[in-house]
């Protein structure tokens, strides 16, 4: 029998991020990998997202992409869980989800471009300039044990993927709040099982030429 969900993705890319939250929630799906040169560039796969990127969901009959947009939605989606936000936390959580999803991923991914705006530049860009959004999400960081308060949410698959993924790539600075935070979250059963899941499907590298 088919499963309700359908997650397309290829295992390196953001789609990990989604695959994280998947196991989180802990519900049946229908994992199918797209390949970047292929696949993802042509039908059907336009269909569900005309960016022709990945990942997307499919859940009865409902797109959705962005991998912030389907963390909160999945969180909403399977309230059993228990990753979708308290009236207390609702804030912290929807703040910190969609600064890390704009204005901080906008920062690091022009810092790792080479990309540095002008301060004329930076009074249009959302994140004004890569020092001030990283003192900022690190700032958050800081604030409470996790993103959104005390607890575990879905807010931190997002922000803590992020975290993570830009520490192994080395385009976020060390500081010893996202090293923790990174730490913290990526030694989750959840997290460890989706990397294992996708690490399984990324081919191995051909053999040299003798």
């Amino acid at each position: 029998m088919a499963a309700d969900l359908v997650f397309y993705t290829n295992p390196q890319s953001r789609g990990r991020v989604v695959r994280w939250m998947l196991e989180e929630i802990g519900c049946d799906y229908d994992a199918r990998i797209v390949d970047y040169a292929s696949t993802m560039k042509a039908e059907p796969y336009l269909s569900i997202n005309p960016m022709g990127k990945v990942p997307a969901i499919v859940h009865r009959g409902h797109v959705v992409t962005e991998c912030a947009a389907i963390c909160a939605y999945l969180a909403e989606a399977f309230p059993e869980a228990g990753l979708a936000p308290t009236a207390d936390e609702r804030a912290d959580y929807y703040r910190w989800l969609f600064f890390a999803a704009g204005p901080g991923e906008q920062a690091i991914t022009n810092k790792a471009a080479g990309f540095t705006p002008s301060a004329e530049q930076g009074r249009m860009f959302g994140y004004g300039n890569y020092d001030l959004a990283i003192d900022v999400l690190e700032g958050a960081v800081k604030a409470h044990p996790y993103i959104a308060g005390d607890r575990f949410t879905a807010a931190d698959v997002y922000v803590g993927s992020q975290i993570a993924s830009c520490l192994q790539f080395g385009i976020l600075p060390k500081r010893d709040a996202f090293v923790a935070y990174a730490e913290k979250l990526t030694a989750r059963g959840a997290a460890r099982r989706a990397a294992a899941k996708d690490d399984a499907l990324i081919p191995a590298p051909a053999p040299s030429a003798a």
